[in-house]
């Protein structure tokens, strides 16, 4: 599978956290062509502000390798990590973080400007199905403003 392939899956974890009322992120983290874990924001139904699914497929990830580090996983996730993900990410030593859609308002970013929060070995490539991660975010939030 490529990475359009797997952003879809992580779109239809998104998919699952908007019929739930969660804020539509998903995430998926692959390991050697494997699907090890999967996840989508669950805040409020954990009533936990770190139940952001990339925290959760990190946890999930470790669960079922044994380990602490997923240094050769990439993950997939709908929008771009916002900073608190970002230091999940960095000390989880991830080879390769996939996002669909930037998120200019909650991002990394926002803290961090240029500099790189991330492993110095982590690839990050963004853009992936950005149209698609955009537009099930912007649904999510017009739904609310009604």
């Amino acid at each position: 599978m490529n990475d359009e392939q797997y952003m879809r899956l992580a779109l239809r974890e998104a998919a699952i956290a908007f019929e739930k009322e969660e804020v539509p992120i998903g995430a998926v983290l692959v390991m050697n062509d494997k699907i090890i874990a999967r996840s989508h924001n669950q805040v409020e139904l954990l009533n936990d502000s770190t139940a952001h699914a990339e925290i959760l497929s990190l946890t999930s990830a470790y669960n079922y390798l044994g380990s602490k580090y997923v240094s050769a996983g990439t993950l997939y996730v709908t929008i771009e990590p916002c900073l608190m993900c970002c230091g999940a990410l960095y000390w989880s030593k991830i080879c390769k973080v996939v996002f669909g859609a930037p998120d200019d308002k909650n991002s990394y970013r926002r803290y961090t400007g240029d500099t790189n929060p991330f492993h110095p070995k982590t690839v990050l490539i963004g853009g992936v199905l950005q149209e698609e991660c955009a537009t099930l975010m912007k649904e999510f939030f017009k739904k609310r403003r009604i």
